[in-house]
């Protein structure tokens, strides 16, 4: 009977490459205030233009691309590259409603910061009852 034995390296190794093309969203800061939600996203390398922001009632859906880095001809291709490209999309879901009307966005130095104001709810109602 022949027995195959791994090395506990290549266990290592096949962990390294499963994280390798895994993929990746950008890390995510929530602030609750008053009236309002502070969102940050990491999102170093990608273009301005690329960065699409979408919100419902209670959701906000912050999708965006980072595009392959591009060689020219006189360079040789990178020996090893764990730089990531693509599109990716992350959304966020918040216990208050979003007012759409206050939602404002700002990118700066790869940081993406968007500002939501919490939507007015009124949770009860006087009737006037009529005879």
């Amino acid at each position: 009977m022949l027995t195959l034995r791994q090395s506990p390296f290549d266990l290592f190794e096949r962990l390294e490459q499963q994280i390798a093309t895994a993929e990746r969203v950008p890390n995510a800061e929530i602030i609750d205030s008053d009236g309002s939600y502070t969102i940050r996203l990491e999102l170093p390398g990608v273009q301005r233009e690329s960065i699409d922001i979408k919100a419902t009632d209670r959701t906000l859906v912050v999708s965006a691309e980072r595009p392959a880095s591009s060689e020219t001809d006189d360079q040789k291709p990178a020996l090893l590259s764990e730089f990531r490209s693509g599109t990716w999309s992350r959304s966020f879901r918040f216990p208050c409603g979003l007012d759409r009307e206050q939602l404002t966005a700002i990118y700066r130095d790869g940081i993406l910061e968007i500002s939501a104001g919490k939507a007015v709810s009124h949770t009860s109602v006087s009737v006037k009852v009529e005879n």
